[in-house]
């Protein structure tokens, strides 16, 4: 912000005090004429050059009067360059998808002081700190010892503002700004985003929607399709995880699956919208939209979707798992070893990587190309925010990096991307991109995977957290289904089987039409670790399922998901010509 006007514009009151001082000269050099002429000429003349002294003084003010008029008018003083357009425009309300509110514009004021328009500025400096207590000794000398009016401070407050004025002193004066507050503080703060001072939007929907916000009137808000309270939730739940198991990030995502809208998106360190720079480096950063990762076993839901929906096998058909499979110089291998021949339900439930491989090359390369863009998992997540993320991808689509895909390595995408491939597979089949702004109803989205290879999915989902890899997610009375991931990042070069992305992609409920609400839930830790209580393991199984079980357990009340009696066995719906496991 310019603390210093342009001196054009003090042109005026330069003009101005030089016709004074030749007034008032003009009147010295007149009144002693007159002495003279008192003394020479006697009282009559005395009279006529008193009428002619005054006759002077008044064509000379008038006169400066007339040139300060014209200079204003050739040289207009423009309102300050830090908040002339922002006090102009504002910013429109942003609220939640209930109208609670996120962001609004608070009415403040800058403060100025001119030197020319005070006497004794040793008033000023002794009054005026005490009720402007960001104000600096040293800005305020600089302006009291300069020539021209200087902003010295803003965002004081309309109470500020008068006590100030009280105190009378000349050349201080005020300039209406606007101040963007966040009332929600640091909940959804990389969702909602923030602006720069002079009310520019520059993260997350207040860039987004900048165009939307700037001047809109007084009262009418934005809404946004997040619900705050789920994105308190989220937000509590992801930081509580974050700590407890020491991780360097966390990000977390609650989706409509059939509208595609954000009911709340989390990225850990949190982030004051209020302070953006004040906290770390990292909080900075929105992971779910402008990181990428090796998902890891979760991307098996859509391996498993392609190999059901091209009919190339059922939940039952038998994958060898009994040995590693080698692949030219790749051998892969199970975290869990079967040692085992597993049905189709069971590579699921096991998170079987040798399963998943061999799914992957009956898939085949250009089969899985289509349905990878099919997914949007080729491409950025086509969504508001800005800085949405392109995926890392291979080269070419050979064998090994098709048998790697197939169990969420070799490929590199973001987890908003992530989750509406999830939203994809469990709403019917059908891709909708995803989307800030309120959804009344379903967009019609393209078809990727049939509603029975959508139902069969829900079923395994389900299933996993059943007698699976996902029981910590599991929360009584809500049919929770759900997909783990452990995945090894790379480390200069080399996989580090000590540093995982632990995840979990969950969906509820699971049972019901495949038109009934339904929402993903999708939680990543980057590089948790383990704790006396998870016995030495930092997997997803253990660390970002029962997060995401938590997360289920405070928000289905506020979705309107009722809560089902727990039962001793719970049959499971079969998709059109499936037969469901246990």
């Amino acid at each position: 912000m310019s603390t210093r006007e342009p001196h054009r514009r003090n042109r005026p009151l330069a003009e101005t005090s030089r016709l004074r001082t030749a007034a008032l000269a003009a009147i010295w050099r007149i009144e002693h004429g007159f002495e003279h002429a008192r003394r020479a000429r006697g009282l009559a003349n005395d009279t006529r050059l008193r009428i002619l002294a005054v006759a002077c003084v008044l064509g000379l003010g008038f006169l400066g009067l007339a040139i300060g008029a014209v200079s204003a008018a050739l040289w207009p003083s423009p309102a300050p360059r830090s908040t002339a357009l922002f006090a102009a425009q504002g910013r429109g309300d942003l609220v939640d998808r209930r109208g609670s509110l996120l962001a609004t514009d608070l009415p403040v004021y800058g403060l100025y002081y001119d030197p020319q328009l005070n006497w004794d500025p040793g008033e000023v400096r002794a009054r005026l700190p005490a009720l402007a207590p960001g104000l600096t000794p040293a800005r305020l000398a600089a302006a009291v010892g300069g020539d021209h009016r200087q902003y010295l401070i803003g965002d004081l407050s309309p109470q500020q503002k008068a006590a100030i004025d009280d105190l009378g002193l000349p050349g201080v004066s005020f300039e209406p700004e606007v101040r963007r507050v966040y009332p929600a503080g640091p909940v959804a703060g990389h969702l909602v985003g923030f602006t720069q001072r002079g009310g520019e939007g520059l993260a997350g929907a207040e860039r987004a929607l900048d165009r939307q916000l700037v001047g809109r009137a007084e009262g009418d808000a934005t809404p946004l399709s997040m619900d705050l309270r789920v994105q308190a939730a989220l937000d509590s739940e992801l930081s509580a995880a974050a700590t407890r198991f020491s991780a360097l990030g966390a990000v977390g995502v609650v989706t409509n699956v059939h509208t595609g809208e954000i009911l709340a998106l989390s990225s850990w360190p949190a982030l004051d919208p209020a302070a953006p720079g004040a906290g770390p480096r990292q909080a900075r950063i929105d992971h779910a939209v402008t990181s990428v990762y090796e998902p890891g076993s979760i991307f098996k839901v859509f391996t498993l979707a392609m190999g059901l929906d091209a009919g190339l096998a059922t939940i039952d058909t038998p994958f060898d798992a009994r040995a590693p499979l080698t692949i030219g110089r790749q051998t892969i291998h199970d975290y869990d070893k079967d040692n085992a021949v597993l049905p189709l339900w069971k590579v699921f439930t096991h998170s079987s990587n040798i399963g998943a491989a061999r799914l992957g090359l009956m898939v085949g390369a250009d089969r899985m190309r289509d349905y990878l863009a099919g997914l949007g998992l080729l491409d950025a997540a086509p969504v508001q925010l800005p800085g949405s993320a392109r995926p890392i991808l291979p080269r070419t689509f050979t064998d090994n990096a098709v048998a790697s895909m197939a169990f969420g390595s070799a490929i590199s995408v973001s987890p908003l991307a992530i989750a509406a491939g999830m939203d994809t597979v469990l709403n019917g089949g059908d891709y909708v991109p995803l989307t800030i702004a309120p959804r009344a109803s379903a967009p019609n989205g393209r078809r990727v995977i049939s509603a029975a290879t959508s139902r069969t999915m829900l079923n395994l989902m389900r299933l996993n957290v059943l007698q699976g890899t996902g029981g910590k997610a599991r929360v009584s009375g809500y049919r929770v289904g759900g997909k783990t991931g452990s995945q090894e990042k790379v480390i200069d070069g080399h996989y580090d089987r000590h540093k995982l992305v632990s995840s979990f992609a969950a969906v509820f409920p699971t049972d019901g039409a495949l038109s009934d609400d339904r929402y993903v839930v999708l939680i990543m830790l980057d590089e948790p670790h383990a704790t006396p209580e998870t016995f030495g393991f930092a997997t997803g199984g253990w660390t970002a399922a029962p997060t995401a079980g938590r997360v289920i357990a405070r928000i289905a009340p506020f979705l309107n998901v009722p809560r089902r009696p727990p039962v001793t066995f719970e049959a499971l719906p079969a998709g059109d010509g499936s037969t469901s496991p246990g």
